[in-house]
């Protein structure tokens, strides 16, 4: 499965090169947007360490570069494909901006992301991919002091009247935030109000919860 989704995106950012496009979505606009929702978990206040995962060609560092150029983040972007991060690496890396090729960030952070990694599901069975997201999970806890942040395609977007590929994974927030809650012993905020078809999930970290 790793295989499969490092292939996809490798093929994708060959296709359209280091552009949205490239990490299969839409436009700048609407990655920006994400972004936004997704760093209201971090506490901008104070230093703080990053793992982003699924790290893409690194629009996250440069959107945190743009919009917080004052703020110390030590960042890592992780990502599965090889091509992602030599885009990234060439593009973005610096003494506070580091990538790798991994499954899983090899550090602990304050903070985790996860921007559309759990929404391509390659092909494979609803009940396969919903393992392969638990797992991803369980291992963004594990590398989280604080907390962390992943958005999911929304379900209620089966109704819409724009069509969306069959290879696209939709849910709801309950089952995640049920996870969340009762496998991870983490508190969830919900946010579904951006204008777009999905949403983002907060996770805030409880420190004497086990890992």
């Amino acid at each position: 499965m790793y295989a499969d989704v490092a292939a996809y995106y490798s093929a994708c950012v060959a296709r359209h090169g280091a552009t949205p496009l490239g990490v299969d979505w839409s436009c700048q606009a609407t990655q920006m947007l994400r972004f936004v929702q997704l760093l209201k978990i971090c506490d901008f206040s104070a230093p703080f360490t990053l793992n982003d995962i699924g790290c893409g060609y690194g629009a996250l560092a440069a959107f945190l570069a743009m919009r917080y150029p004052k703020s110390k983040i030590d960042y890592l972007g992780v990502d599965l494909s090889r091509a992602m991060v030599s885009r990234a690496r060439r593009r973005f890396s610096g003494p506070d901006r580091r990538f790798v090729v991994g499954k899983a960030s090899p550090r602990i952070a304050d903070y985790s992301l996860a921007s559309g990694i759990m929404n391509v599901n390659c092909g494979h069975s609803r009940t396969t991919w919903e393992g392969y997201i638990a797992t991803i999970l369980r291992q963004m806890r594990r590398n989280s002091r604080r907390g962390f942040g992943v958005n999911f395609v929304v379900d209620a977007a089966r109704r819409s009247a724009e069509p969306l590929p069959d290879t696209l994974y939709r849910t709801s927030p309950q089952p995640w935030i049920r996870f969340c809650e009762r496998e991870l012993g983490c508190s969830v905020e919900t946010i579904d109000d951006y204008g777009m078809k999905e949403f983002t999930l907060l996770v805030r970290c409880n420190q004497t919860a086990a890992a």
